[in-house]
């Protein structure tokens, strides 16, 4: 989820154009956040917003601290510790399989370099004959693609070379302390937003007796229609270590620039595929966020979670999914085009605003402090004035212990008092954390977690064991 440049468009300029109303007689910004407008969501709205359960935590890219990012690893491990929500950012492959990946570039999380090099893979020829394409035509086809071949980003990849590339070991070599032989053994792909799903359902990867994923293709290859003319079918089965929980996911969109200019539609469909678009199959209103000890999210109309740090993409995603599923407008300070620019109460109410304007029912600001040390956009007045518009506020990413403290009520930030008739000191309602076990014993000790939900956390390291790694 971590921010990358965003490319300047049409809304980019929109933006610019809405937040550089920025002079105006505003020098305290405790006192200007008062007097700032900030529009409200709607009735109708806060409807879908409240299908997300209070304090939700959320594990960004399952975890990036204890497991390989976005992996089966990293995802089945923040299930089992009991995350509510299993967090990713999505692209897609050049053969249109919907990737649960962040980096547009894979050369920091696999050994792409080792495998494929800066060129066209090898594979690529055999790969087009064996989807239904003459040997002359393949020819023809490796030559276009050697033409607009970006080396190592995911989009320039069919998702049958991607499976071929090592996602787990490269974690090993850069969190030395965190290393575990069972990341490089078992082999972990770079993922599809169904195996996400799938996890979160308590499933796992089906293998073969080699280790490797169970998969098949049909269809016939078709350059003008490269997204739509293979079909996968991916296999898994029942995760024997699963132990009940399911979780929700939280899906990123990103820089419209990476994806198909239909991506938000394609993912409608496959959560519609997977049965997890609550458009199509609503979920018992009266089923709960927890049962039994057990996180219940993924069965509830919370099961889905969209976000995006693009303009773009926002607007995109409410004509698809038309404010029905809960969204997150994510904040970060910069200049790229639709960075929040000003961080005063007009410039930050703006952005509050776009996101009500085009339906989202969440903010997502960046939090101070380390391990990460972004911009602080989460300071008492920011997260008054999200409180004050009805959006729910998710700040990223909780990593300490002493951040948590920072922003539910414990410090209280020293002196800051102004605001708690409506905050009453908590300054979030959901926490995207890469240390899932640290966020839910915070939450528990503080008695912030719902006394449906279980009162003990699982050891990190014990529960990696018990998975296999």
């Amino acid at each position: 989820m971590f921010k990358n440049p965003i490319r300047l468009g049409i809304m980019g300029m929109t933006l610019i154009a809405f937040a550089s109303c920025e002079n105006q007689d505003f020098t305290d910004v405790n006192n200007d956040a008062t007097r700032v407008e900030v529009d409200h969501i709607s009735p109708e709205m806060a409807k879908v917003r409240d299908y997300v359960p209070m304090y939700a935590v959320v594990a960004h890219r399952g975890t990036t601290f204890w497991a390989p990012e976005e992996t089966e690893a990293a995802w089945r491990w923040a299930r089992e510790m009991g995350a509510d929500y299993l967090e990713s950012d999505l692209q897609c492959s050049k053969d249109g399989v919907v990737l649960a990946n962040h980096d547009d570039n894979l050369r920091r999380t696999t050994n792409i370099e080792n495998v494929f090099g800066e060129t066209v893979p090898e594979t690529r020829k055999a790969f087009y004959m064996k989807h239904g394409v003459s040997e002359a035509e393949a020819e023809k086809l490796v030559a276009a693609d050697k033409a607009s071949f970006r080396p190592y980003y995911a989009k320039s990849y069919m998702y049958e070379e991607l499976m071929m590339l090592d996602a787990g070991t490269w974690f090993n070599e850069t969190s030395i302390e965190q290393a575990r032989d069972g990341f490089s053994e078992q082999h972990q792909y770079v993922s599809a937003l169904q195996d996400q799903i799938m996890y979160a359902e308590g499933k796992m990867l089906k293998r073969d007796s080699n280790g490797e994923r169970v998969y098949t293709i049909t269809g016939t290859w078709d350059p003008e229609k490269p997204y739509d003319c293979l079909d996968y079918t991916f296999e898994y089965v029942n995760d024997p270590q699963d132990t009940g929980n399911r979780p929700g996911i939280y899906i990123e969109f990103k820089e419209s620039w990476l994806n198909p200019s239909d991506f938000e539609q394609r993912v409608y469909e496959v959560l519609d595929n997977c049965g997890w678009n609550i458009i199509t199959k609503p979920a018992p209103a009266s089923e709960p966020f927890y049962k039994n000890g057990k996180v219940n999210v993924g069965n509830t109309n919370g099961k889905v979670i969209l976000q995006s740090f693009s303009l773009e993409s926002l607007t995109r995603t409410e004509k698809v999914f038309k404010g029905q599923v809960p969204m997150c407008f994510l904040l970060w300070e910069g200049q790229a085009a639709t960075d929040l620019k000003y961080n005063t109460p007009t410039g930050y109410a703006s952005f509050i605003n776009l996101a009500i304007q085009y339906k989202a029912h969440i903010i997502g600001p960046s939090i101070a402090g380390a391990p990460n040390d972004y911009p602080e956009m989460n300071c008492p007045w920011q997260a008054y004035l999200i409180k004050r518009s009805g959006l729910l506020n998710h700040p990223y990413s909780f990593d300490s212990y002493a951040q948590m403290g920072k922003y539910f009520g414990q410090y209280n930030w020293g002196n800051t008092v102004q605001f708690d008739d409506l905050l009453h000191g908590i300054y979030g309602d959901g926490l995207f954390t890469n240390r899932t076990e640290m966020t839910l014993k915070y939450l528990i000790d503080k008695g912030l977690r719902s006394s449906e939900a279980t009162t003990t956390v699982p050891d990190a390291v014990q529960t990696l064991v018990r998975l296999g790694y």
